[in-house]
């Protein structure tokens, strides 16, 4: 097995709220990142696929079409949007890094033709990032 990484770019605006806790919980716990007005990122994500190369193309996956997976699934979804309130996935989920990345795992996951997904790494900044490898089994 080979592993692939692509990357894509978006900008999104996002603040940290939790509704179970008050103002000043929330205040405490997320800091200036709980300010509901929000902030932005420039992010960038890393998607890893892994298969067998097909031998008469020499690739583990179409280059092209994984791209423009990655375009419809993810970039055209969150690319100048206010993650909290233009995004399903975040109407009940706090937009962490951690949370965006289990959340473009499910968006993609299994519509990768010819290959596994293997990791979605989100940077929110340079020096900040989290990976997702899908839920470990239990075997």
């Amino acid at each position: 097995m080979i592993f692939l990484t692509r990357k894509a770019e978006f900008s999104s605006a996002h603040f940290y709220w939790n509704d179970a806790w008050s103002q000043q919980e929330n205040e405490r716990v997320f800091g200036k990142c709980a300010n509901r007005n929000g902030h932005g990122h420039n992010y960038t994500l890393e998607v890893t696929v892994g298969g067998e190369v097909d031998p008469v193309s020499g690739f583990v996956v179409d280059l092209k079409e994984l791209k423009d997976i990655l375009e419809r699934e993810v970039v055209s979804v969150y690319d100048h949007r206010h993650l909290n309130f233009e995004v399903p996935e975040f109407k009940s989920a706090i937009p962490t890094t951690e949370n965006i990345a289990i959340a473009i795992w499910n968006r993609l996951d299994g519509k990768i033709p010819n290959a596994k997904l293997q990791r979605v790494r989100v940077y929110e900044m340079p020096d900040l990032f989290a990976d997702y490898y899908g839920e470990l089994s239990a075997d």
